[in-house]
């Protein structure tokens, strides 16, 4: 597989390393220094978008234009999201969004959901804290407002999210369900990038020959 990487931080070139040790062969990248849309994708089999909140729009929408299946990781701009999934559909083109893409994570997510439901309309105060690191350019992070977002939706009530940003810190994030005689909680912790670009390696192999939009529980559904 073909793969276009948009975005050469440290996500990007660590989906570099690893879909090369899969077999795979990154047939462009992007950079501040080479913008995305200045890329030829014809050659390529599928785009991986992690770039910047301000780069990600115009980095999946060539990738659509050019009739290239794209996923992104990033966060922090899902303010046009929508503008995306149209020009998909007008397109027929492919894209798949994840807040986070270790397999781990998502489970944790229909972990959380579950639990939402066991906790709803009892006496329990909900928080989630979230911590990276300091390079993080987003804060809360996308999967805090995603954890949040799932258990508000059942609880009908907004759950507060606080953050740290610490030295080397892969991501960590607590659900935790607060009373007056005792604490519930659920913690996942990544322990290097890993599970985050694994997933979105998995992803990418899985999304090439499909059409439309995607999510990781799409992918996990295989």
């Amino acid at each position: 597989m073909k793969i276009a990487i948009l975005g050469n931080g440290r996500m990007g070139q660590h989906i570099s390393k690893l879909a090369k040790k899969r077999g795979h062969t990154i047939a462009c990248v992007s950079s501040s220094k080479k913008p995305a849309h200045t890329l030829d994708l014809s050659t390529t089999d599928v785009a991986i978008d992690f770039s910047t909140p301000t780069s990600a729009l115009t980095n999946i929408s060539h990738a659509i234009n050019s009739g290239i299946p794209v996923i992104s990781g990033t966060t922090d701009w899902l303010k046009s999201l929508k503008e995306v999934e149209e020009l998909c559909q007008e397109k027929q083109g492919t894209f798949l969004y994840a807040s986070n893409f270790s397999l781990g994570m998502n489970i944790f997510f229909e972990l959380n959901k579950k639990l939402s439901k066991l906790m709803k309309n009892k006496n329990y105060k909900s928080t989630i804290h979230e911590i990276h690191h300091t390079h993080k350019l987003d804060s809360p992070s996308g999967t805090s407002l995603s954890l949040g977002e799932q258990m508000d939706s059942v609880l009908t009530k907004n759950t507060p999210i606080t953050s740290d940003r610490i030295e080397d810190v892969p991501g960590t994030h607590i659900v935790a369900y607060n009373s007056s005689v005792d604490e519930i909680e659920i913690t996942h912790t990544a322990k290097n990038r890993d599970g985050f670009a694994m997933g979105a390696i998995i992803a990418a192999e899985w999304i090439v020959g499909k059409k439309g939009i995607f999510s990781m529980k799409d992918v996990l559904a295989q």
